[in-house]
């Protein structure tokens, strides 16, 4: 007989699939979960340094370019950084889009209330990337950057100052990230961005 368990909460186990009644998300069979821990125990944050890694990196090269070309800004180099990390972190959440809403809605204020905002998040931080390729200092598009990272900030601090076990969707499901208070600094950081940009701008 197959045993299902949730990946967050193993003490949770049935003999057919479901949610986990603690978080909400999808049961797993059991072997599954055993051969996933021990993933996770040998890469941890590894994916999320990899990638926030490769956007500083390419930030700072076309940083350089506009420095040795002499149109060097801070703000461009900030909205550089912002135009990465939305086109990126949204690009992992769409290789599984179901599984990044199962997850996002264990924490997500709203995802938890309306399920569908979890398919539609990714598009959103998609079209940030894309918006702010052509308008990177848009106080509206900024405006609205802050507001919705911050609401995805309070959801994770919510369940951290709870102290509640569940699994990181930054990265949609493709790479497994503990969720922790680095997942708290990336979304208010993202925010404290656009706020930066909001003031840094004269339009």
């Amino acid at each position: 007989m197959k045993i299902y368990t949730c990946s967050m909460h193993p003490e949770i186990q049935k003999n057919k699939p479901g949610k986990c009644p603690i978080c909400g998300m999808n049961l797993v069979e059991k072997d599954s979960v055993k051969n996933s821990e021990s993933m996770k125990s040998s890469n941890n944050y590894t994916p999320l340094v990899v990638v926030i890694s490769m956007i500083l990196l390419i930030t700072i090269t076309i940083s350089l370019k506009d420095y040795f070309s002499g149109s060097f800004v801070l703000s461009k180099t900030i909205s550089y950084f912002m135009i990465g990390f939305f086109l990126t972190f949204s690009g992992f959440k769409l290789m599984d889009l179901k599984g990044f809403a199962d997850g996002y809605s264990t924490y997500d204020l709203l995802a938890k209330r309306v399920f569908s905002y979890g398919y539609i998040y990714p598009f959103i931080e998609l079209f940030f990337g894309l918006a702010m390729i052509l308008a990177p200092f848009s106080k509206s598009l900024l405006f609205f950057e802050f507001f919705v990272m911050s609401f995805s900030g309070l959801g994770v601090a919510i369940k951290l100052i709870k102290r509640e076990k569940f699994q990181c969707a930054c990265l949609g499901t493709f790479l497994k990230v503990p969720l922790t208070k680095v997942t708290l600094v990336e979304d208010f950081g993202m925010a404290i961005l656009a706020a930066v940009l909001f003031f840094l701008t004269g339009r």
